[in-house]
C-alpha cells in the first residue's frame, strides 16, 4: 500500500476527548460502550482476579494474546529476538499469557520457516522460555503464583510455509471456491488424508505433554483465523470421519483433548476460536475491500449464508462441546488475517497485500465485542478473553473497563498493541496514564514485514526495530 494513502475515516488519535469519541460513535452508528472516567488500582475492573475450577488463580483481567513469530531458527528454536518479545510479555503486567505465540506441532505445519516448533529436540528451549517468563515477572511484580502461562499449539493447514518464506505448501481439508484460486491451488489439489490427520492429532498430544513438562499451565488448541483447527469447522463438503456432520467436524478437537487428558493429566486446555467468519474479501474500487463471492456462501463457520453477518447457532453448539470436554478457558476472535482482516483485526492502514477497510474500523471492534458479549451471556461458565481492542488506541482502557464492568468478557486481550507498548497493562492498572508515543496506530508494518520475508516487530514505534535495516526496506516497500 502506497505511503501516500490518506485514510477516509478519522484517526482515533484525533478523537482526544470523551465527548469527541462519543460524538464520533454516535455519528457513525457504532454501538460501543465506554467509560469516560477510569478507575485505577485495586478497585479497577482490570485488577479483578479469577480462580479457575482447577484452583489456579489469574491475578487480573488482562491477557497477552498469542501472535505468530517470524524470528525463530530454521529448526524451530527461539532466538534472542524471540526471547526479547517473551520477556516483554512477562513484564507487561498482564496475569494471563495466552500462549505468547503460535507454536507448530510439526515442521510441515509451520506458517513460516522461522516459526517456533515444539518437539523432543527443541524441548529444552521451551523450558528456558517458561523460566524466562517466570523470572522476569517475579523481578517486576514480586509474585508468580497468580500468573497463568499457556502455549498455543497449531498446525497452519491451508497457510503452511514451512521451508520458504514466499512459497506456500498448503495442507487443505477441502477445495475452497475462493481460497484455492487466491493462493494458486487447482480444484483437484490433494486433500489431507484421514490417516495424516490422525498423525497430526498424535503430534498435538505429544506437544502438550512436552508443554506440561516444560512448566506451562495450559495449552491452547487453536481453532481460529483459517488455520487447520478452524478449517475443520467449515469442512461441510469433506467426506470421511473428519467432515460433513458437526460430530465429524469437531472430531479433531475432541480426539486431541481426550488424548491430552490421558497423557497429560492436570494440564489445563483452552481454545482460541473464531466465533464467526465472513466470506473472503478482495480489493474492489479504490482498493476498498469487497466480498470475493456472492451469496449463498456456505463456508463461514458462525456466519450467515449471505457471506456477511453472524449466525451463532453452530458456534453455540461448539461451545457446548467445550463444556462437555470440561474446558473453561475461551479466547474469542473472528475471521482470518488472510482473507477478511477488517473483521479480524480492525485497522486503518492495511498490510501491503491487503485492502483498504470498507468501514470505519471501530465497527469491527464493536462487532467482536458484541459477539463475545452475546456468547458470554449464553455461556457464563467460560472464562472469556476478548480480542480486537488494539484499534481503540487511547480509548482501549475506557472501552475495556466498560466491557469488564458489564460482564461482556472476563479479560481484555492485548495483541499487537504490546509490541510497541509492552507495559501498557501495568500503566493502566497504575492509573498513571498512557504514554501516547508508544501507542500502536495499526500501521500494519508488523504484518507487512513478514508477508515480505522479513522479521516481525513494531518498526514505526519500537526504537529497537526502528534501528534495523528492515525499517528502511519497509519504507521503500511502502513507497515512503
Amino acid at each position: 500500500m502506497s505511503g501516500k494513502y490518506k485514510p477516509q475515516y478519522p484517526r482515533v488519535a484525533q478523537l482526544k476527548t470523551a465527548e469527541q469519541f462519543g460524538q464520533h460513535l454516535e455519528k457513525e452508528g457504532i454501538q460501543l460502550g465506554f467509560d469516560s472516567e477510569l478507575v485505577a488500582g485495586e478497585s479497577s475492573p482490570f485488577g479483578k482476579a479469577h480462580t479457575l475450577r482447577s484452583g489456579r488463580t489469574i491475578g487480573n483481567a488482562m491477557c497477552i494474546l498469542p501472535m505468530e513469530g517470524w524470528d525463530g531458527t530454521e529448526d524451530g528454536r527461539p532466538t534472542d529476538l524471540t526471547k526479547r518479545r517473551w520477556k516483554n510479555f512477562a513484564l507487561s503486567g498482564a496475569k494471563l499469557l495466552w500462549g505468547c505465540e503460535a507454536v507448530a506441532v510439526r515442521h510441515e505445519g509451520r506458517a513460516n520457516p522461522n516459526q517456533l516448533l515444539l518437539n523432543e529436540d527443541t524441548f529444552s528451549e521451551f523450558v528456558d522460555l517458561f523460566d524466562l517468563v517466570q523470572t522476569t515477572h517475579q523481578e517486576h511484580f514480586g509474585e508468580t503464583s497468580d500468573l497463568v502461562v499457556g502455549l498455543q499449539l497449531t498446525h497452519s493447514g491451508r497457510f503452511c510455509k514451512p521451508n520458504d518464506k514466499k512459497h506456500m505448501e498448503p495442507r487443505i481439508l477441502y477445495p475452497h471456491p475462493v481460497l484455492n484460486k487466491k493462493f494458486g491451488l487447482s480444484e483437484d489439489y490433494p486433500l489431507m488424508t484421514d490417516e495424516e490427520i490422525d498423525s497430526i492429532i498424535a503430534d498435538y498430544i505429544k506437544a502438550a505433554v512436552l508443554a506440561q513438562k516444560a512448566g506451562f499451565h495450559f495449552v491452547d488448541i487453536k481453532h481460529c483465523h483459517g488455520y487447520l483447527g478452524h478449517e475443520f469447522l467449515s469442512a461441510y463438503d469433506r467426506e470421511g470421519k473428519y467432515g460433513g456432520s458437526f460430530e465429524n467436524r469437531t472430531r479433531f478437537l475432541r480426539d486431541i483433548v481426550s488424548g491430552i487428558r490421558a497423557a497429560a493429566p492436570g494440564l489445563e486446555i483452552g481454545v482460541r476460536l473464531s466465533i464467526f467468519d465472513w466470506v473472503p474479501f478482495q480489493k474492489g474500487l479504490e482498493e476498498k475491500g469487497v466480498p470475493a463471492l456472492g451469496s449463498p456462501y456456505r463456508y463461514a463457520f458462525g456466519g450467515s449464508e449471505k457471506g456477511i453477518g453472524e449466525d451463532f447457532e453452530e458456534s453455540s453448539t461448539f461451545l457446548n462441546v467445550l463444556k462437555e470436554l470440561d474446558i473453561e478457558l475461551l479466547c474469542t476472535t473472528a475471521g482470518s488475517p488472510y482473507y477478511n482482516p477488517h473483521i479480524q483485526r480492525p485497522a486503518l492502514f492495511p498490510p501491503s497485500d491487503g485492502y483498504l477497510p470498507p468501514e470505519d474500523p471501530l465497527h469491527g471492534v464493536a462487532r467482536q465485542i458484541a459477539a463475545t458479549a452475546q456468547l458470554k451471556k449464553a455461556f457464563p461458565e467460560f472464562y472469556v478473553v476478548g480480542s480486537a481492542y488494539s484499534y481503540l488506541q487511547e480509548w482501549l482502557p475506557n472501552v475495556g473497563q466498560e466491557v469488564l464492568k458489564t460482564g461482556k468478557a472476563d479479560s481484555i486481550g492485548f495483541g499487537r498493541m504490546v509490541l510497541s507498548y509492552p507495559d501498557m497493562p501495568a500503566d493502566i492498572l497504575s492509573g498513571q496514564g498512557l504514554k501516547r508515543g508508544k501507542i500502536c496506530r495499526t500501521f500494519s508494518d508488523c504484518t507487512t514485514a513478514p508477508r515480505n520475508g522479513m522479521i516481525s516487530g513494531c518498526f514505526p514505534l519500537d526504537p529497537f526495530y526502528k534501528s534495523m535495516p528492515e525499517y528502511d526496506q519497509l519504507k521503500t516497500l511502502k513507497g515512503e
